[in-house]
């Protein structure tokens, strides 16, 4: 196994998942519940550009984005002069653009913005399990997500407790400022990534489990729910695998899923700009 110096050590017992208090009713964040976890390891950090890089380096492997021949691109990090791009229906933002990939990660030619102690984005879930069975591990369960972010401190809506973030003087992670999708003040920093190793850390020592980067796990996408139109949403994602945490394009208006609790699905070839992953081994 290939377990790096930042893995943390997160205690086993009882744990909760889910959340009293859920805010978007039709994810499934709630009801709160107990579940037991067997003490496991977790990355720190996410996994980041360099250590993608090796493991690229070692192995040969070429991920979706690259056999595909594209990846999506915030509409603000697409290079001017890349010319014309195709939008997503209904979310407009999100551009598809030839030629991105992890090591390019808005396009032709953005190479340098590809930083080696950034979270590596543009990865697929099916990229994700690839490297995490190179170094020994596995992709984090929902229980395992929310009971490392969480770091002791129970049903609270961000790792550090239950103070929201804002606009203004008070940014613990790295979500969107402003007025999405036009505007980010940056007032937390970054106007993309932030370094995987950015801000306050939790009580168990991991950075950056609200914000920054979407995190991949091991689950598929379910939603325990009797309401007509939730079902029908879930048949057409048949097959998306969940993630969690959020990313630096959140913000309280729009995507309101930087909370422990908050859970979005993604189809498992699906490659962006801002989504990542951590690695888990068992203890």
């Amino acid at each position: 196994m290939r377990i790096p110096k930042h893995a943390a050590r997160v205690p086993g017992g009882p744990t909760i998942i889910g959340t009293s208090a859920p805010q978007i009713l039709d994810d499934g964040e709630g009801p709160v519940r107990t579940v037991q976890v067997t003490p496991f390891r977790i990355g720190a950090i996410a996994v980041t550009n360099a250590e993608f890089a090796r493991f690229i380096k070692e192995t040969g492997f070429v991920t979706e984005a690259e056999r595909f021949g594209w990846s999506f691109v915030f509409w603000a990090q697409v290079p001017e002069g890349h010319g014309a791009t195709e939008g997503v229906l209904e979310v407009e933002w999100w551009r598809k653009v030839e030629g991105a990939y992890w090591a390019a990660p808005n396009g032709p030619g953005t190479e340098d913005d590809c930083r080696a102690d950034h979270p590596v984005v543009h990865v697929s879930w099916n990229d994700a399990r690839a490297y995490c069975d190179w170094v020994g591990g596995r992709l984090p369960t929902e229980a395992e997500w929310e009971h490392a972010a969480r770091g002791g401190l129970g049903d609270v809506r961000f790792p550090w407790g239950d103070d929201e973030p804002n606009d203004q003087n008070f940014t613990p992670c790295n979500i969107w400022q402003g007025n999405f999708p036009e505007v980010n003040t940056c007032q937390d920093g970054y106007r993309t990534t932030a370094p995987a190793r950015s801000y306050e850390p939790n009580a168990f020592g991991l950075y950056n489990m609200a914000g920054n980067v979407w995190e991949w796990t091991s689950e598929p996408y379910r939603i325990r729910s009797l309401k007509r139109h939730v079902k029908e949403r879930l048949r057409a994602m048949k097959g998306y695998k969940l993630s969690k945490g959020g990313s630096f394009l959140c913000h309280r208006s729009y995507c309101y899923r930087y909370r422990i609790a908050a859970r979005s699905g993604t189809s498992p070839d699906s490659t962006t700009t801002h989504h990542g992953f951590r690695v888990v081994w068992d203890d």
